[in-house]
This record gives structure tokens, sequence and C-alpha cells, in this order.
């Protein structure tokens, strides 16, 4: 529950303070606890995994998004998004950096005894798992498909 205690408090800071695009951020993970909260099996309780789940998954729109709109030339969408992924950043575990993803990947391939692109799917695996919240999946796969090359 420090998560939506947190969550209350920012706002609150947000809101004081006039800062809209803050509020904005914060007030998509509320609704995000919300949600998590009324699912089915939920019994209204969440627990850190599941918030840490929902703010990878937030973490994931918002990039994509980002991505989009970078293309499409909408700067002023882009900087919403950028705002956003700024606030859900804070409540996130630190992110690994490419040298400590490949460090880490390079272990569990040793682990796991796997030599060709042929057993990707097991070092993922593992590899989802053990770097659940802490490195993206896109770049853990890219990672792993280059040093099974």
């Amino acid at each position: 529950m420090a998560l939506e205690q947190q969550i209350m408090t920012e706002m609150k800071e947000a809101m004081k303070a006039k800062n809209e695009a803050v509020l904005r951020g914060l007030r998509a993970i509320k609704a995000e606890i919300i949600k998590a909260k009324t699912e089915p099996g939920a019994g209204g309780e969440i627990d850190e995994a599941t918030e840490q789940k929902f703010l990878q998954k937030m973490m994931k729109q918002r990039r994509d998004s980002l991505e989009i709109f970078e293309k499409q030339g909408r700067e002023d969408l882009a900087v919403k998004e950028r705002e956003e992924i700024a606030v859900i950043e804070k409540f996130l575990p630190k992110q690994m950096d490419a040298a400590e993803i490949k460090e880490a990947v390079a272990a569990i391939i040793k682990e796991t005894g796997a030599s060709s692109a042929a057993d990707m799917g097991k070092v993922m695996g593992a590899a989802t798992k053990q770097l659940a919240g802490k490195a993206d999946g896109k770049a853990i796969s890219a990672i792993v498909k280059e040093l099974l090359a």
C-alpha cells in the first residue's frame, strides 16, 4: 500500500504547486492502482509485484507512444509523454544500463548452457525473471540475440 499513499501525498503537493504535468502522471498511476484493486481475485489489495508490473506496463505504453509521436513530428504530444515517463520512473527501481544487462545475460547463458539461437527461449525465460523490473524486455531480447549469434 505504500505506493498508493505515496501517490496521494505527491498528488496533493502537485495540486498545491499547480504542476499539471506531474499531476497528470500521478493521476494515471492512481487510475492503474484502482483498476488493479478492482480486478477479480485482487480482493481490494495489490502487492508490490503487481505494482511493479503495471508501472512497467505504463512505461512501455508511454515509450511506444513517444516513439510514434516523434516519428510523426508531434512534439506537443511527445512532450506530454516525456513528462509522464519522468513521473512514472520515480516509482520504479533503477533501470540497468546496456553493460549491466549484457553482464547479467552472459551469466544466465553460462548457467543455462545455451550455445545457439535455438536456446533463446530458455535464456529469455530466465533473464526476464531475473531482471524483471530492472530492464526493458526489448533490451534484454536484443542482447540475448547478440550474445547467442
